[in-house]
């Protein structure tokens, strides 16, 4: 009788410690992608004129619909362009603006610009991290002479900071967008 008493005794110890669990260790948050569903550029001359908006806008994301892309007019060469990116979640009522995340976590995002063979166009960022790293969400475009091509934004998530541009950056594209852009 004592064996069996020893036993259950046993047994009902090994239960308590088996379903108490170490609970103390809060887990790491989940960081949850941004869904970016619409990215506007606007250019600004320096020294005042119209802007320049390119926008990109995909409200179905993954969707079958192709992103509905616009350019709203041509560079003037010569001209040094104040640049501003901001990033929407349209899905959401109203819209969540995605690029006051993407500058809080700045050391975590970085914007590469990319200019086409053919378009006389250069780029200099013109806001950082936190650590003196690009960060992109402003920039710089000087538009040089006449000129076409392709003028492609990506924010990557991520990347390996210092880099010396996409090539070795690494991390994962968050957001892209080509526009075709014409210098006169």
């Amino acid at each position: 009788m004592n064996k069996l008493k020893f036993l259950s005794t046993a047994l009902f110890a090994t239960l308590l410690f088996a379903s108490c669990s170490n609970d103390d260790e809060t887990p790491d948050p989940v960081n949850e992608e941004e869904v970016i569903t619409t990215m506007t550029i606007t250019l600004t001359p320096d020294g005042g004129g119209t802007s320049i908006t390119l926008q990109t806008r995909d409200l179905d994301g993954d969707g079958p619909n192709v992103p509905v892309i616009t350019v709203s007019g041509d560079l003037a060469n010569g001209t040094t362009y104040n640049g501003n990116i901001v990033l929407l979640n349209e899905t959401e009522n109203p819209a969540e603006n995605i690029t006051e995340e993407v500058e809080e976590e700045d050391d975590e995002h970085q914007f590469f610009y990319t200019i086409g063979n053919g378009l006389d166009v250069t780029t200099a960022y013109a806001n950082f991290d936190r650590n003196g790293n690009p960060l992109g969400t402003e920039f710089t475009l000087i538009a040089g002479t006449a000129s076409a091509g392709a003028l492609t934004f990506i924010l990557r998530h991520e990347p390996t900071k210092p880099n010396s541009g996409l090539s070795d950056a690494g991390g994962e594209t968050d957001v892209t967008a080509t526009f075709n852009v014409t210098v006169q």
